[in-house]
């Protein structure tokens, strides 16, 4: 197998060979690949990417040269891509936590309601759709780089499709959601309260089917900003509006889910007109097609083993609390275990942009047929996002002491969270690198595989092994995250692996198969 160094070093001569017969003609080195659109004003990203695989392809210049000329350019690129999918990831997560501010206001039973249906129910459903929509993550950023521009429109109205039609079993749960968490043990007055919160999401739920094709779609072009600027507008107007619907209208919890769900509805609209109107989305947009309603199976299969991989990511962290609520001293437990998964969500949020940014760069840069491009862009993205985590989990231990004061006064809790400290510090440096490394294969295409090695290491090592450590072995929290982080830092190191040996040569000519066939 050809490693990750090899395939930055090696001479180009290959990928011309398996680059071959591709329908559009490669241009020089020293011209910028998309050099025509170009004088309509693309981004940065666009204009220096394609000279990457010209600098890592030139074994004329000193090994060092070429690594340090390449390392500017990708950490451009990185940037560019990564700071502004960070502040979409962190706006969005603030519209909804300010709708559970509101609903706090209400009473403590409200914020009890929100809090569930949030986590219980919405939650579930956010991943499954953010899973699914990972799928165009794939094929448009590879179809991108290939130069396929028109496939790009019909992947991004395949995947809506699916995903709306994903969202009719998942109406139901919401439906129901009453009875479902009475089922799991909960208090039949805040179960009741909780449905009617939930109800109001339910036309988020298409909103979700609806955003994160046209997300996927606008990232895999590297047009990330656009969505940060409408994501703060939306914020705005979503404080704004929660404020009159919940305390002068009087409408409560239905409001104000109602209101969450109108100001995803607003996301999806500004960001499709953006689509229509903008320059940058002329040559992959082109109108509604038929050709949309073809290869709806096989694109089924991709968009579920996107969202198995993601979905088991996201339960096997909420397991976690859920089990630590079965210990002696449930409520110190969860009190120290919510105050760090609310520190590690915080720093996740960066390594959840670098992940848009890895998988972007590897889809365009294999589906560009530039192997040793994909191949430095996995190592660069992956220290920079490693260097981050470092950082941050340096402060957590340098603060340790007082790092819950920022949550509660209680000296107890701190006590408790300063022994966890150590253990969020080691999960936000292992969370730094899982996340990017899960974006490289939704990159490569790779989620079917991915989801196994997840299957194995969450639930089979990880959840086991924190259940031994943790219950029989008395160790309580500390025993349940050592088991569970143990499984992470397994799956982490597999993934290193793959990457590590992959033959990106071997990766380009499978993918320029794939697309021959349209899929």
């Amino acid at each position: 197998m050809q490693s990750l160094t090899a395939s930055i070093t090696k001479p180009a001569r290959e990928t011309e060979v398996i680059m071959e017969g591709r329908d559009i003609a490669e241009p020089e080195l020293d011209e910028p690949l998309l050099a025509p659109a170009l004088r309509s004003g693309l981004s940065l990203v666009e204009t220096v990417s394609p000279r990457l695989e010209e600098i890592l392809s030139d074994t004329r210049r000193p090994y060092l040269q070429r690594l340090s000329s390449a390392t500017q350019v990708e950490l451009a690129i990185l940037l560019k891509l990564a700071a502004p999918a960070v502040i979409v990831y962190l706006l969005t997560n603030v519209t909804s936590t300010s709708t559970q501010v509101f609903c706090g206001h209400l009473g403590n039973l409200q914020l009890a309601a929100a809090s569930l249906g949030n986590t219980g129910i919405q939650v579930f459903a956010y991943g499954v759709m953010l899973g699914m929509g990972s799928a165009v993550e794939t094929l448009c950023g590879q179809a991108y780089g290939a130069h396929r521009y028109n496939m790009l429109g019909v992947y991004l109205q395949r995947s809506t499709i699916i995903l709306m039609a994903t969202g009719v079993p998942l109406m139901f749960i919401y439906i129901f959601s009453e009875p479902l968490l009475i089922l799991i043990g909960q208090a039949r007055e805040i179960a009741a309260e909780a449905s009617v919160f939930v109800i109001g999401l339910i036309p988020q739920i298409f909103a979700y089917a609806a955003n994160f094709p046209i997300q996927k779609f606008l990232q895999a072009q590297s047009i990330v900003a656009p969505s940060a600027y409408i994501s703060l507008g939306v914020l705005a107007l979503h404080l704004l509006l929660s404020w009159l619907v919940v305390f002068k209208l009087g409408f409560g919890l239905i409001g104000a889910s109602l209101v969450l769900s109108f100001s995803w509805w607003l996301v999806v609209i500004f960001q499709f007109v953006y689509i229509l109107v903008s320059k940058r989305c002329k040559s992959t947009w082109k109108g509604f097609s038929a050709q949309a309603f073809t290869g709806l199976w096989d694109f089924f299969k991709l968009s579920a083993a996107s969202a198995i991989m993601l979905c088991l990511e996201t339960w096997y962290f909420q397991i976690l609390v859920l089990i630590s609520g079965l210990l002696k001293n449930a409520e110190i437990a969860l009190d120290s275990l919510s105050i760090c998964m609310t520190i590690s969500g915080w720093v996740y949020m960066i390594s959840v942009g670098f992940n848009a940014a890895a998988s972007v760069r590897v889809s365009n840069e294999l589906g560009a047929g530039h192997p040793r491009a994909a191949a430095f862009s996995v190592f660069m993205v992956t220290a920079t996002s490693t260097l981050i985590a470092l950082f941050f989990g340096a402060l957590v231990m340098i603060f340790r002491q007082n790092i819950s004061y920022m949550f509660t006064e209680g000296t107890i809790v701190a006590e408790a969270v300063a022994e966890l400290c150590p253990f969020l510090a080691a999960s936000i440096l292992v969370n730094g690198i899982q996340p990017v490394l899960s974006g490289v294969a939704v990159g490569c295409g790779w989620q079917a595989f991915v989801a196994y090695v997840n299957i194995a290491c969450y639930y089979v090592v990880g959840i086991p092994f924190g259940c031994l450590l943790g219950f029989y072995f008395n160790l309580g929290v500390k025993g349940i995250w050592s088991g569970m982080l143990g499984g992470t830092l397994l799956q982490t190191l597999i993934l290193i692996w793959t990457s590590w040996r992959t033959n990106w040569e071997r990766e380009v000519h499978l993918l320029h198969i794939l697309h021959l066939k349209h899929i």
